[in-house]
């Protein structure tokens, strides 16, 4: 009887840290999607450039559309993707995609979309979150948050795994990394460095640093000391130009 009920109290004790844990990560989210504009992304219309393309979301409480328009040589290719699939469109017309084809773009629109967006999109049903506890990157404190992806509402990337610093006072999103499947298969980690953040009617926007590792025994997690110790290689820098926000 006893060991019985040293073994209800650990039961409980194990369920209470778990659910504590869980409490942890989604209101540091949550919070961190407030400073950032909050209930403004459920119904918005956000135009920018990257790069060499021109990007357009808009939001409406679950329905979304995510476009990317560029021009190739003569024609002008307009992408969308949005509740309802992937379309490619030609000078105006829809072209017909092969499925393999419409998977890459669709998972390159939506990556671009994505990044744009954070930490818009944290709180989606796929996504995972668990609290790592509390780091120091130059001085400053954070919350490392993990984030994983179920397959089903993942994505054509759902194995991709994320770990988002979250300044502890301002609760915004200063550093994260990912790791994900290389061409060759072997996997490849990413660390960014947010910087030039400004709010645009409302919503917060950052550019990034985006740093790369050549080291292959590295892991994931340990991505923020390796930056601290400026062991990682400056590969491009990720920088959204001409925003709007509607």
């Amino acid at each position: 009887m006893q060991n019985l009920k040293y073994l209800i109290l650990f039961f409980l004790v194990f369920t209470a840290c778990k659910e504590e844990t869980l409490v942890n990560a989604e209101s540091i989210i949550d919070k961190t999607i407030e400073v950032s504009g909050g209930e403004k992304f459920l119904q918005v219309e956000i135009e920018f450039d990257f790069r060499d393309k021109h990007y357009k979301a808009t939001r409406d409480h679950g329905i979304y559309q995510y476009e990317r328009e560029f021009k190739d040589s003569t024609q002008v290719i307009r992408d969308v993707l949005n509740n309802d699939g992937f379309k490619r469109y030609i000078d105006g017309k829809v072209v017909a995609v092969a499925d393999s084809m419409a998977v890459k773009y669709a998972a390159s629109v939506n990556s671009v979309h994505y990044f744009a967006l954070l930490p818009y999109g944290l709180n989606d049903p796929a996504v995972n979150k668990k609290y790592l506890g509390e780091v120091s990157i130059k001085e400053k404190n954070y919350h490392k948050v993990q984030v994983t992806f179920n397959e089903e509402g993942g994505g054509e990337d759902h194995d991709d795994v994320f770990v988002y610093w979250v300044n502890t006072e301002t609760f915004t999103v200063d550093y994260l990394a990912y790791s994900f499947k290389e061409y060759t298969g072997d996997l490849g980690l990413r660390f960014r460095e947010a910087y030039n953040s400004r709010t645009v009617n409302g919503l917060r926007f950052v550019d990034y640093n985006n740093f790369k590792t050549e080291d292959k025994s590295l892991q994931l997690f340990d991505l923020d000391k390796v930056f601290e110790n400026d062991k990682l290689k400056l590969l491009s820098k990720i920088e959204l130009k001409n925003i709007s926000v509607k």
